[in-house]
């Protein structure tokens, strides 16, 4: 008899695990640590999420896989392979650039959010996040998605006395427990079929379903997907997220943008490419059709924003995220059609990466105006170069990235690759539904960039910039930079090595 003991590779699951431990030392930290001291919280959180992503350097050496089945070595529940070390690096590099922008945020908010549980939830989303793109079975990924998901809930209604806060959570919470319902209604389905979870597992069974069962076969391919469509702010389960954004304080908007993103993507690929190949007929055209509608709602719903509306700037960019998303899953999408999968799965990794850098470089800027501007409107940016020269140059830098315009060079590759990806799979009507929404989109991120430059109306005040919030600038800003003069680097970098 074999034995069901199985062996744990501790370096594998090694940069989500740290950051669960971080998340409960400071939690009870916390009780010990005077209200004067409680910055230092942020601080080893910061520290804790930078060494969880320093901790992926040693597995570059070669892929992991731990949680094996005894008689199966191929069935893993996780595995640490090219995908999931970019992927890893993806998340906790947005968590730690949305760690710097809280502790200025934590500061400015002087006691109105609880910092012991704030640092907890978003250590612990954060480890959920990292988690699940190492999962390889359903349930794994399910619970991953809702470690990931349960502490950002909390995180957007933090706020205390805030009723638009009150408001976002709640929308969130009902939108995604329904989504997710959805989802596990699906994988039991699934599960029925193949008598699995495994990805690899139901990958090979799912093929050989009894001709009665197909039907319900197909319904839980279509029904697990619902649940990282969600995630990835897809229409039409997008409606939470301008709401949301706005509710929550500016670094947890931030980070939803780009984490939450990165968990809900790298779910759709896993599942799709991993377990369902021989379903993409089924998965293909309802990911097209996906992307179509988010990109063009997406943009459209940043087109219509007003410059003197309350908190226009928040709103645009979350409309702006929800339009990004259709681009993300035109590659998952092309994939279904296309001969080289891997590739098109690594256009959607290059354009995630890019996406994350400059959009989480775009909120820091907005976190700074927000400090002297705290509606947040566009017409607040107007001027910004008298005011701050150095933060209207970077903000027009990361929009201009995010339109694919030089001198953001980074973003116009991400979008050409997107572009290749889509053409080679024979998708010729998606690649026009995308030419035209990046005509729509150049049309909003150029009006917000020309504002930057314009003469301000009255005396230009001055921008007093903390040092976490100048880093997560400079860092973003850095970044944009040495990838737009080598955007080859991140091609290259992205290569997923699931196949």
């Amino acid at each position: 008899m074999s034995s069901l003991v199985q062996s744990v590779d501790w370096l594998a699951i090694a940069p989500p695990t740290l950051a669960a431990v971080v998340g409960l030392v400071v939690l009870v930290a916390d009780l010990f640590v005077g209200d004067a001291r409680k910055a230092v919280l942020g601080w080893i959180s910061v520290a804790g999420l930078a060494a969880s992503a320093l901790l992926l350097l040693p597995l570059l050496d070669g892929d992991r896989a731990t949680f094996c089945l005894t008689g199966d070595a191929d069935a893993c529940s996780y595995v640490a392979d090219r995908f999931t070390l970019v992927i890893q690096l993806l998340v906790l590099g947005g968590a730690l650039l949305a760690a710097l922008l809280s502790v200025t945020a934590l500061k400015d908010a002087d006691k109105d959010l609880p910092e012991g549980e704030y640092w907890f939830l978003l250590l612990s989303s954060a480890a959920g996040a990292a988690l699940l793109p190492a999962s390889r079975d359903l349930a794994t990924l399910i619970v991953a998605l809702e470690v990931a998901s349960l502490p950002a809930f909390a995180l957007v209604g933090i706020r205390r006395g805030d009723r638009k806060s009150s408001e976002a959570a709640l929308k969130f919470f009902l939108s995604s427990v329904t989504a997710t319902a959805v989802s596990l209604m699906g994988v039991s389905f699934v599960y029925a079929t193949t008598g699995t979870l495994h990805l690899t597992r139901i990958a090979d069974r799912i093929q050989h379903v009894d001709g009665q069962f197909h039907t319900l076969a197909q319904t839980g391919v279509v029904l697990t997907l619902v649940g990282f469509a969600f995630k990835t702010a897809a229409v039409p389960f997008h409606f939470w997220v301008p709401d949301t954004y706005v509710g929550a304080p500016l670094p947890i908007a931030a980070y939803l943008s780009v984490v939450g993103k990165a968990v809900g993507f790298s779910g759709l690929i896993l599942v799709t490419v991993i377990a369902f190949p021989s379903y993409a007929d089924v998965w293909g055209p309802a990911l097209a059709a996906l992307a179509a509608l988010t990109m063009t709602v997406g943009n459209v719903g940043a087109l219509r924003q007003r410059s003197t509306r309350a908190y226009s700037a928040v709103r645009l960019l979350a409309w702006s995220s929800v339009g990004q998303a259709g681009y993300l899953l035109v590659p998952i999408a092309s994939a279904a059609y296309s001969k080289d999968a891997q590739k098109a799965i690594g256009s959607t990794v290059a354009y995630a990466l890019m996406y994350a850098a400059v959009n989480l470089g775009a909120f820091a800027v907005a976190a700074l105006v927000a400090r002297t501007s705290p509606l947040n409107r566009i017409s607040d940016y107007r001027g910004l170069y008298a005011r701050n020269p150095l933060s209207a140059l970077v903000l027009g830098f990361f929009l201009l990235c995010l339109a694919g315009l030089p001198p953001g060079i980074i973003g116009l590759f991400a979008k050409v690759t997107v572009f290749s990806a889509v053409v080679d799979a024979g998708l010729g009507w998606l690649a026009v539904v995308m030419a035209v929404n990046v005509v729509i989109a150049l049309f909003y991120y150029l009006q917000w960039t020309t504002l930057l430059f314009r003469a301000p109306e009255g005396e230009p005040g001055t921008h007093r910039v903390p040092a976490p919030l100048t880093a997560a600038i400079a860092l973003t800003a850095v970044l944009g930079v040495a990838l737009s003069g080598a955007p080859q680097l991140i091609l290259r970098f992205s290569e997923t090595g699931l196949f």
